[in-house]
């Protein structure tokens, strides 16, 4: 019997033993952690999704999209429940897989990717609550104006004074959130059914004169599928609080499981109340106004307090998991040591502060896009693929050769099938993101760069390995061609 079985603390980080006066990691139970999952998925994006589909494809091919979506992600969701028990040394899950299947800047990478792709991502919170609320306040328009960026400011360090108290008071919240914000979306899904109008729905099956091939209205809907799904891998981010470690990959499971099916009814139920023409062109949140369609004013009433209840309760759990990949990535001494310092209540205040400062900095930037929020959705989503796709490949390795690896027990072609299907789906993401959003992610990476730098430098080590410098010259060439083509307007915003 190992530790985890007896509820015992996990094995320790990656990081190495903890210090004498460090303060333990707070325990999580399985229902916090599936809260954590459930509450980091269900946020802005379910609520967007009538629209973001309607604008690309019709039924036959949300349902192509739903499939491929929800088979993929299951895949990633068995790699992360797999990689927990196989590798039960490393925490903070995609960050830490990352580095142990190819190295530490490609572990950077990781771990950088996926925490600015959370900023990002709580960047999409506040501008649709401001969006939502603009709707009776017009001062704030689509979440994009300076008053709205002002009010979402204040929101953003609120949140920062909240989760500053503890982690485990700020779960605690997420908890009750999530069985919230769950309740009007179920709501919305039985009301849809009840005013469903089969003949509506049959006119909208084949797609509408705007929409493409079926392939390529496919391929336009990954990325608002990848959006709604970030967060499967949360109850793995936030490992080092498990009080078992199995809980994390039960958690895993469950909270993908739990909402998959409640995210591909809202998108088909939605086909069968207005034609998609007219549900692409509705004001986000979309779901809300599928509803007024259907019940009148209430009902985009009843979703829009839904939905900040829901993004609030989102943007906490995001806001917990980027803090804890930088925490971890700095214990690993692959980000300067100053963002490992964590406060007696168990929170990495550094982390915690720098995801707060860039996640003002993209909302400011969100002022000069034409669309705020599918400007920080997709970008959010394209951010995320790289840590996603070595995840998968790292877990496709520990299949191959366990041994090799330091796997705790024996592979089986299960996790091998699993992992391969897993590594093919994130690359096709890849494929359907486009070169637009990698070359934007490349403007992150580069200048990120200097933050692995510095942690070499504090270990008093060469700053890359010849392997590692050339990776970070491609990085720089992708950072300067994207600069650019945004400069000459090859690529808009």
């Amino acid at each position: 019997m190992n530790a985890s079985d007896t509820g015992a603390p996990p094995p320790a980080a990656s990081a190495g033993p903890s210090t004498a006066g460090e303060p333990p990691a707070a325990k999580l139970t399985l229902v916090t952690l599936t809260a954590l999952v459930v509450g980091s998925m269900v946020g802005a994006g379910v609520f967007s999704l009538p629209s973001r589909f309607a604008a690309e494809t019709g039924v036959a091919g949300a349902l192509i999209s739903w499939t491929i979506a929800g088979l993929g992600m299951l895949m990633l969701a068995f790699v992360f429940q797999s990689l927990a028990v196989r590798r039960p040394d490393l925490d903070a899950g995609v960050y830490a897989y990352a580095k142990a299947g190819f190295g530490e800047y490609l572990g950077f990478f990781s771990a950088f990717g996926y925490w600015a792709s959370a900023c990002v991502g709580n960047v999409t919170y506040w501008v649709l609550i401001m969006s939502t609320i603009g709707a009776i306040a017009p001062a704030l328009g689509e979440g994009d104006t300076v008053l709205a960026i002002v009010l979402s400011s204040f929101g953003l360090w609120g949140f920062f004074l909240l989760v500053r108290r503890g982690v485990k008071e700020a779960a605690a919240i997420n908890r009750i959130v999530t069985v919230a914000k769950i309740v009007p979306i179920l709501f919305f899904v039985v009301l849809a059914l009840f005013y469903f109008d089969p003949s509506v729905f049959a006119d909208n099956f084949g797609g509408a004169d705007y929409a493409g091939s079926l392939f390529s209205q496919v391929r336009g809907t990954m990325l608002a599928t990848v959006f709604v799904f970030l967060g499967v891998e949360g109850a793995s981010v936030y490992s080092r609080h498990a009080k078992r470690r199995s809980d994390v990959g039960r958690a895993t499971v469950l909270g993908f499981l739990s909402v998959f099916a409640v995210f591909a009814s809202v998108t088909i139920v939605s086909y069968g109340l207005l034609p998609m023409g007219e549900i692409a062109e509705l004001r986000q949140p979309s779901m809300a106004g599928v509803l007024e369609s259907a019940v009148g004013t209430w009902g985009k009433v009843f979703i829009s307090v839904g939905l900040i209840v829901s993004v609030l309760g989102a943007y906490l759990a995001w806001t917990l998991m980027a803090a804890e990949v930088l925490f971890v990535a700095a214990k690993d001494k692959d980000m300067p040591r100053f963002l490992g310092r964590s406060s007696a209540a168990d929170v990495p205040v550094p982390a915690l502060l720098l995801t707060t400062a860039l996640s003002q900095v993209v909302l400011v930037v969100t002022m000069f896009s034409d669309d705020a929020f599918t400007f920080a959705l997709d970008l959010t989503s394209s951010l995320s693929l790289i840590p996603f796709l070595l995840a998968a490949a790292f877990a496709l390795k520990l299949a191959a050769r366990p041994e090799r690896e330091g796997a705790v027990g024996g592979a089986t072609r299960r996790e091998l099938a699993i992992a391969a299907l897993a590594v093919v789906y994130t690359a096709f993401l890849l494929y359907a993101a486009g070169l637009k959003y990698v070359l934007v992610s490349f403007i992150l990476y580069a200048p990120a760069t200097f933050l692995f730098v510095k942690a070499r430098r504090e270990q008093h080590r060469r700053p890359f390995s010849p392997g590692e410098a050339v990776l970070c010259a491609v990085t720089v060439v992708g950072a300067v061609l994207g600069v650019v083509a945004l400069a000459a307007g090859w690529i808009e915003l």
